[in-house]
């Protein structure tokens, strides 16, 4: 298992974030002493490690958990068990401290470094039977609905003059699939570095929305967004 630990300076609110949506799992806590980040290659093991790893980052943080003034957590779309398993702990952590929820949209997360690009950004995630997870942006406006959408679907979306940016770490089975196509072989790139957990851009997102908390004392009570029943409920309804 491959683990990093990075810090930042530069922070005055009090969150806790959980990353689960993808195999790489990762970590944040936004504290006065700055910004502390851990990210983890778990696979499908989230469970047995990101808890750990939240209160090593308490304890860096010199924080106690009544010191917290919101938990963060990937709204989805996303792996099924991951995203419960994320909602699950942060839902947890909230009700017993009576602090908000702030659950951020995972496509929202995995396109914010890349917000730059000249162009149109689509963060991918893997939806599995030839479909992925994905929206387009520009910059970090979304300029579609979040989709669950096989190769051909996307490619009907990104036909244009623009340069097109995919990114996530998903990024790459798409690309496989697009580059085939003439109208977008020369305007497809890869973002260098879409392999990596969104905890970082997830508290950042989640301090814009604690700054202007509008009935965000409700969320405590959401769950995941799923764009796709989980094949436990198809076979169900097969």
């Amino acid at each position: 298992m491959d683990a990093a630990l990075f810090r930042y300076k530069g922070s005055e609110m009090n969150i806790l974030a959980f990353d689960t949506a993808t195999p790489i799992c990762s970590i944040g806590l936004a504290s006065e002493k700055g910004t502390w980040y851990i990210e983890i290659d778990a696979g499908q093991r989230h469970s047995e490690s990101f808890m750990d790893a939240a209160d090593m980052l308490m304890r860096l943080g010199g924080l106690q958990p009544d010191d917290l003034d919101g938990v963060a957590c990937m709204k989805g779309p996303g792996s099924f068990t991951g995203l419960r398993v994320g909602f699950s702990a942060a839902k947890g952590i909230c009700l017993a401290l009576g602090i908000p929820l702030l659950p951020v949209p995972t496509l929202d997360c995995l396109v914010r470094p890349s917000s730059g690009f000249p162009g149109l950004i689509a963060p991918v995630i893997d939806a599995k039977q030839h479909c992925y997870f994905t929206a387009l942006y520009r910059g970090e406006e979304r300029l579609t609905d979040y989709m669950d959408a096989d190769a051909r679907s996307i490619a009907e979306l990104l036909q244009g003059t623009d340069p097109i940016l995919l990114t996530g770490l998903d990024a790459d089975l798409l690309y496989s699939e697009l580059k085939s196509i003439p109208s977008l072989r020369d305007r497809l790139q890869l973002d260098p570095c879409r392999r990596k957990g969104g905890a970082r851009e997830l508290l950042a997102l989640a301090k814009l929305r604690l700054a202007k908390p509008d009935h965000i004392e409700t969320e405590v009570f959401t769950g995941p967004l799923y764009l796709r029943k989980s094949d436990a409920e198809l076979q169900t309804l097969k």
